[in-house]
Formats: structure tokens, sequence, C-alpha cells
């Protein structure tokens, strides 16, 4: 299977000098920081409707809204920096944020490096073909199919799995696996034949549908659902622990329930346990 990097080295490096245009003082922390700088500051990827997209030129969506009772808890001022998703990871450990609010899946690599928070949502991996697609009725047809997804995405390792599923049926595997830098890329290469199947979250799925009707038709999807959660620098545990312990006073008093039914028009089925894997950090 071959990756194709080549193509986004351009968005990579504006993701470098995004990060040196940011103030060069250290956030993360303690509370204590962040309550005397008088404001909370977050990167978000907003590419990731409704979890947190850009509408009339600012971030909004369900994590917008979490975040902003967060603050109001802390008696701050909501600082929200929306970078491409690459660069988030990264600035957190050099302390370009607070905290990393935008909807990260939950994986074996990252849990080991970094804390994650309580899950925020949760999506299935679906795969997007173009409607005229005839040949391509289920995941079991996408031998020799050349497919897409986000660059840096815990999608990522679902479709390597999946791929070792189709050789160990007798297959031959996938083409080509792309990747591009925002998932709304992605939908855009299916509209223009660049990639034969779009392996994105249900969520964005669902967006690009209703975005463009008649386009896309959707075969089903791969692998477990993926849990998904903020993101925390591993020794700032005090910002963890006060994280959780407003989401699940949000979640008591249900008002994290109403965001939800605000945003995905049903309550989210989240776990509360065991969502974390083997050696995670915490």
């Amino acid at each position: 299977m071959n990756f194709q990097f080549s193509h986004f080295m351009a968005p990579l490096l504006c993701v470098c000098a995004a990060l040196t245009s940011l103030t060069a003082s250290a956030e993360g922390g303690s509370l204590a920081d962040i309550v005397k700088r008088g404001q909370l500051t977050v990167g978000t990827e907003a590419a990731y409707e409704p979890y947190e997209f850009v509408q009339d030129g600012e971030v909004t969506g369900y994590g917008r809204d979490v975040l902003l009772l967060i603050s109001e808890k802390l008696g701050v001022k909501l600082n929200q920096l929306n970078l491409p998703f690459q660069g988030l990871l990264p600035g957190l450990m050099t302390r370009k944020f607070d905290l990393v609010a935008t909807s990260v899946g939950i994986n074996e690599e990252r849990a080991k490096r970094f804390l994650f928070t309580r899950p925020i949502g949760i999506v299935n991996s679906t795969i997007l073909v173009r409607s005229d697609n005839d040949a391509i009725k289920s995941p079991e047809d996408l031998n020799q199919a050349v497919l897409g997804t986000q660059l840096g995405s815990s999608t990522i390792p679902i479709v390597e799995a999946f791929n070792a599923k189709l050789k160990q049926n007798g297959q031959e595997g996938y083409r080509d696996l792309r990747l591009f830098t925002a998932y709304p890329d992605v939908a855009s290469a299916l509209e223009n034949k660049s990639i034969t199947a779009a392996i994105i979250p249900s969520n964005i799925a669902a967006v690009q549908m209703r975005s463009n009707p008649g386009m896309f038709k959707d075969i089903g999807s791969i692998g477990e659902p993926k849990v998904l959660a903020w993101v925390v620098h591993p020794q700032d545990k005090e910002i963890l622990e006060f994280v959780n312990t407003t989401l699940d006073e949000l979640a008591a008093s249900g008002q994290l329930n109403a965001l939800q039914i605000k945003w995905f028009g049903a309550p989210l089925n989240l776990p509360t346990d065991g969502y974390l894997p083997d050696g995670a950090l915490q």
C-alpha cells in the first residue's frame, strides 16, 4: 500500500508557521496559571461538524458550547485557536495550549503519550463512494480501490487493519491510500474522482451527504466505533481532573444531554469506563 504525502507538504508548512506565530509565552500548567492569565487557551481543528466547525468566520459547535461552560466555571475567557490537526498535539507538548479541545480518537499510541479526558463523542469509520459508482456496494468490494482519509488521523490504523483482513481473505488489498490535511478535503477528492472511496467519521459523512445531495452514498463502515476525547499535557493532571469533574457535573445536571440534543438531535451513548487502552497515562 502506497502512502502519498508529497501533495500535502504545503499545508504542513502552514501548520508550522501557524504554531510559530502563536504567543511565545507557555500555556498549560496549573489552574492557578490559567486564572492568573484570565483565559483558557485551547487548540482546535474546526473541521469536524457538529463537534467543532467554522460558521460565519467563528468557531462553533458542540465542543465550543462545552468549553464556554468550562471557562465560565473557571471565571476566565475562552481563547480557542483554530489550527490544522497535525499541529495540535505537537503544540500541546510545547505548551502552546492548556489543552487540545478537538475530537481526538483514543488509541493505544496516543494514550501512552498524552492524558485523555472523559469521552466527548463517538463515531464510526464510514465508507463513502460516489452515487454513480455501482461497482462498490460493500466494504468487501474495496479490493484494489484508491482510498482517502485524513493525514495523522486515528482512521488510518482502522484502514490498515481492514486491508490486512482483505489480504487474509485472498484478495490483493487496496491499490493506494491517499492522505489529506482535513476530512472535508477527502470528500472533495472523492467528488473530483481523485479517489475511489473516502473513509471518514460518520458525523463528517452525514454532513457531506447533506451538503452535496445525490453526490455520495454510504456503503457501510469498518472497524469498531471510535471514542473521542480531548487531550491534556501528560504533566497537567490538575487540568485533566478539572475538565473531567466539570464534564461529570454537566452530565449530572442534564446540561450535557441538552447540548447533545441541540447539536446531534439525540443524546450520545458515551462510555463511562473502559475507554482507555492498557498502558494509558492516567
